[in-house]
């Protein structure tokens, strides 16, 4: 029985390494954002928008600790999932737990393109943009440096670096 959880930044590529990643290993995949909405009916924007963050937190902590009880399985946690409660001891305590670390210049450089995906990023110049990162991979830091893997992610520009990633992933976690 093996549970994987990948924690990081948006834009970090939990879900692009983990699709990839799980396929490989023989494991389900799961992004904890898109559990939610489908349990819920709603985009986690909307969530967030309806009953603010602190609800929002309740619902994705316990959310987490009901993915965190399925086997083969790995869960591509929300940038913010392991700066809450005590998300990220718990799931140290059910799992393998991976920080995917990038460095602010290359979130930039990827979240920049997805402004419009993302509600929280959107109308920010790219001097805003550049400060938001740098500020909140400041403040979860402490909380992302409890995984018990750090991995560097900076390389996932072309299908060949995401497969090299995935294959050093699966080497590191013996999956």
């Amino acid at each position: 029985m093996k549970r994987v959880f990948l924690v990081g930044y948006m834009g970090a590529g939990k879900t692009t390494v983990g699709k990839e990643l799980a396929k490989l290993a023989g494991l389900s995949f799961i992004d904890l954002d898109y559990y939610i909405e489908g349990r819920y009916h709603k985009a986690v924007s909307q969530i967030f928008a309806e009953r603010g963050e602190e609800a929002f937190r309740e619902i994705e902590r316990n959310m987490l600790h009901e993915v965190a009880e399925f086997e083969d399985v790995l869960i591509s946690t929300g940038g913010g999932a392991p700066c809450f409660f005590d998300n990220m001891e718990y799931m140290n305590e059910h799992g393998q737990t991976v920080f995917l670390d990038v460095h602010p210049d290359v979130l930039f450089r990827r979240l920049r393109v997805a402004t419009q995906q993302r509600p929280i990023l959107q109308g920010k110049t790219d001097e805003e943009l550049r400060i938001f990162i740098i500020e909140a991979l400041e403040k979860r830091a402490p909380h992302y440096g409890k995984a018990r893997y750090r991995f560097d992610a900076g390389q996932l520009e072309s299908r060949r670096q995401i497969a090299d990633s995935v294959q050093q992933l699966r080497n590191l976690l013996s999956i």
